[in-house]
């Protein structure tokens, strides 16, 4: 009996760069990360990542993707069980409950923090690779990201009706361009 060669799918692969790439990037930035160090966190050569990403920039767009896709999930689901009026103010009740919580707050910050330095990494690189390193404070810039995101995602909870899932992505494509710092 022969032995059936069994390939990763291309969502498999990509997850597992993800997540390679968010260890790599937290121990030692985005800049001192090379897409050689990436694939082998991963388990992968270089080639399966070219096979995927051309670029390590174009990777890093694809996780700022899938990471939003997975908010705009989570809301949603959050939204598909809390129908009424009374159920949605309960469960935000319990989400900001979770978030005063005393005991809780060192994992929240903790979590945050992380959050906070993967996207100022990623503006910093941004700025970098777009010689305007030094037009923005990249700390305070991925903190009004955070926020961005934080609050858009609040809106579509609320009021789904005129928040589009994609108002985040939206909001950055314009500032990016405000920026002077988009390819499109």
């Amino acid at each position: 009996m022969s032995r059936v060669r069994t390939r990763p799918t291309r969502d498999d692969t990509c997850e597992k760069l993800f997540e390679a790439a968010a260890r790599v990037f937290e121990e030692q930035g985005i800049g001192g990360a090379s897409i050689e160090g990436i694939a082998a966190a991963a388990g992968f050569t270089r080639g399966a990542f070219y096979s995927n990403f051309k670029s390590k920039d174009e990777l890093i767009i694809a996780m700022i993707e899938d990471h939003v896709a997975q908010s705009i999930r989570r809301n949603l689901d959050l939204l598909a069980r809390h129908k009424t009026i009374a159920d949605f103010i309960d469960a935000l009740e319990m989400i900001l409950f979770v978030a005063r919580a005393e005991q809780r707050r060192p994992e929240l910050a903790k979590r945050l923090r992380a959050r906070r330095k993967l996207v100022t990494d990623i503006v910093e690189t941004t700025l970098k690779n777009s010689g305007k390193n030094g037009s923005l404070n990249p700390t305070w810039t991925g903190a009004i990201l955070l926020a961005l995101e934080d609050g858009f995602r609040l809106h579509r909870l609320i009021d789904p009706e005129t928040t589009p899932a994609d108002s985040f992505l939206h909001a950055i494509s314009d500032l990016q361009r405000a920026m002077g710092i988009s390819a499109a």
